[in-house]
């Protein structure tokens, strides 16, 4: 069926909802990568099998979607209409839920997230912490569409953001309206993206592409994915929407190919929307014709950068060039060329059906909307949280993370992937947009809150970031190529004992020219996390390299082990745990380690329940 015009689109989605009754029970489970890790597919088809054997398939819908977000307590289960949640549900619960939840309406009680510091059960999903303190624009549709059938999405309003801008917009007032908007792009550096689009659509020239980053490298980082698994169309109509705006009949996704989901859901998704006439020739009987391809990325962090992309899809190796030219007037086979990010794109068909006045009553003076971020690292609620611009810092990490694990300190929360700086606990009240975060040495980058407790060394985390940007770096300029690695050299001195005083003034120096002379972001802002540490944590360093002690007690190199005689028991757990038998005692009498012996393993002080085993 191809859609001839505006109307017939209208149409099919008045179908598609006349066929879906609001009121009739469904069973919405998250299909994202983490819950299907944890089996959630499994707990599909065993939903599946259940309805079958107590006679109520088809009277029940069991709808796989993309990730709820709160990927801590997955597989996630959500009771439509009601808005029942339920978390960690296994193959086993699923009898039990079917009969009491579905048939008898009554809860299972233990399925229900329960509060970490009340005790109490919460039932309905928006009364959850984690979700009651976000604004889901984005991710407003991951909880009711399955991103493999183009029809939910439809049937939500999806594609009316194209409709209305190619029957009732010019190139020009959609250009005016996303600028108007604020929004910027998600990607890392904030560009304004309306600037951008008629900076291609300016651009002279017949060619032009539209290219969607979905590069996304960052280690801990996964929002990119989760969109493209959950509601790839939404980022295929904010596509055709920018070409639209500045003449483009081409574009491409790439996106790494060690998402497979995500590329499986993208490449179904581009076959239905051909399908319906969304893309191809004419859409929607217009004279806009719009082609898409997929370009899968080998999987190179660098390609994240926007001339490296361009030239991994013309085949080449995928480094760097000087700039200008930039893409907008010199990018595709030397086309003026589009580049935006996965959740920019995302944005665009809100803006257009919702208006650039709704949309920037979200956020700050300057940085408007909302931003996905995936908050991991030492957090009770690890998962992807999307929130307005501008939000307190505090709020992310305590009120929708539900705060450190074990009753631990927050020490300090690393912004911006890889190169981004780590924020201290004394800007807990920052606000989350690009100025701030810039200000105290970090970055927005694209999403990433790695949240450290006081068991992080501050400098081995520095030198681990240093390591993958080091890593990842592709050689081509001198500054990136031998200046992350003479630092890195460095760093792991300090965290092995051997540092020395010049280094930290070393580390400042090389650091500063690595990031004033590479030649892209990945090298101009590598150096960051040690900067940052350097500036907020230099007591750290001073301790490695002076008094050879590691103030986390996290360096192995620098790290010790003995046993308080009053606290131990003679219980003989820690000697059994030890690999090496460097523990001597006898039952019920104080142990000792032998330090010569001692491989700091780590074992015994994760087994003695006396606290008597001390990290020296």
């Amino acid at each position: 069926m191809k859609l001839k015009s505006d109307k017939d689109l209208v149409a099919l989605r008045e179908a598609i909802k006349k066929d879906k009754d609001p009121n009739k029970p469904c069973i919405s489970i998250c299909g994202g990568t983490g819950c299907r890790a944890g089996g959630g597919e499994k707990v599909r088809l065993a939903f599946i099998e259940e309805l079958a054997k107590q006679d109520l398939a088809g009277k029940v819908d069991v709808l796989r979607t993309g990730c709820h977000g709160f990927c801590e307590r997955g597989p996630v289960v959500i009771i439509l209409p009601e808005e029942i949640f339920y978390e960690r549900v296994a193959t086993e619960d699923v009898p039990e839920v079917i009969a009491k939840t579905i048939m008898r309406k009554e809860l299972v009680e233990r399925l229900l997230y329960r509060d970490p510091v009340t005790g109490e059960t919460i039932t309905y999903n928006y009364d959850v912490p984690f979700y009651k303190g976000q604004t889901r624009i984005i991710f407003s549709d991951n909880t009711r569409i399955d991103p493999t059938d183009i029809g939910g999405y439809i049937a939500r309003g999806g594609y009316s953001a194209l409709s209305k801008a190619l029957f009732q917009m010019t190139p020009e007032e959609v250009i005016a309206e996303v600028k108007k908007s604020g929004l910027r792009g998600r990607g890392g550096a904030g560009f304004p993206t309306g600037t951008k689009w008629r900076f291609t659509r300016d651009a002279p020239g017949d060619t032009k592409y539209i290219v969607c980053n979905a590069d996304e490298g960052d280690p801990g980082a996964f929002m990119d994915r989760s969109v493209l698994e959950g509601n790839p169309n939404s980022v295929m109509e904010g596509m055709l929407i920018a070409a639209y705006a500045i003449g483009a009949d081409r574009g491409y996704v790439y996106v790494r190919a060690e998402y497979p989901l995500a590329v499986q859901h993208l490449t179904l998704a581009i076959e239905q929307a051909g399908e319906l006439g969304l893309l191809g020739d004419n859409i929607l009987g217009t004279n806009f014709s719009f082609h898409l391809k997929i370009k899968a990325g080998a999987g190179a962090f660098v390609c994240g950068e926007e001339t490296a992309l361009i030239a991994s899809i013309e085949g080449k190796r995928g480094t760097p060039r000087a700039r200008p030219p930039f893409p907008a007037n010199e990018g595709l086979w030397g086309k003026p060329t589009n580049i935006n990010n996965v959740e920019t794109f995302a944005n665009v068909a809100t803006i257009i059906n919702k208006g650039a006045d709704w949309y920037g009553s979200m956020g700050t003076e300057s940085s408007k909307g909302t931003k996905i971020f995936s908050l991991t690292g030492k957090i009770n609620n690890t998962g992807l949280v999307e929130v307005p611009i501008g939000i307190p810092m505090r709020k992310v990490i305590y009120e929708i993370g539900g705060g450190v694990p074990g009753g631990k300190e927050f020490k300090a929360v690393q912004m911006g992937g890889p190169s981004g700086g780590c924020v201290p606990a004394e800007y807990l009240d920052l606000p989350i947009d690009y100025e701030s975060l810039g200000k105290v040495g970090s970055m927005m980058g694209s999403g990433g809150m790695v949240v450290m407790d006081e068991t992080t060394c501050m400098v081995d985390i520095a030198r681990f970031f240093l390591s993958f940007t080091q890593d990842e770096s592709c050689g081509k300029c001198v500054p990136c190529r031998m200046g992350t690695k003479r630092m890195l050299e460095i760093l792991t001195r300090i965290t092995e004992g051997k540092g020395e005083e010049e280094d930290i003034e070393l580390l400042e120096e090389v650091g500063a020219a690595v990031r004033d002379a590479s030649l892209c972001g990945l090298g101009q802002t590598s150096p960051n996390p040690v900067l940052s540490t350097l500036r907020y944590y230099r007591h750290e360093y001073e301790a490695h390299i002076r008094d050879k002690k590691c103030p986390a007690h996290s360096c192995t190199a620098l790290l010790a082990y003995s046993i308080d005689p009053n606290a131990c028991t003679g219980c003989t757990a820690c000697a059994r745990a030890c690999p090496v038998k460097a523990i001597r005692g006898e039952k019920k009498q104080a142990h000792v380690i032998d330090r010569i012996l001692c491989i700091k393993c780590g074992q015994c002080f994760d087994r003695c329940k006396f606290n008597a085993v001390v990290k020296d």
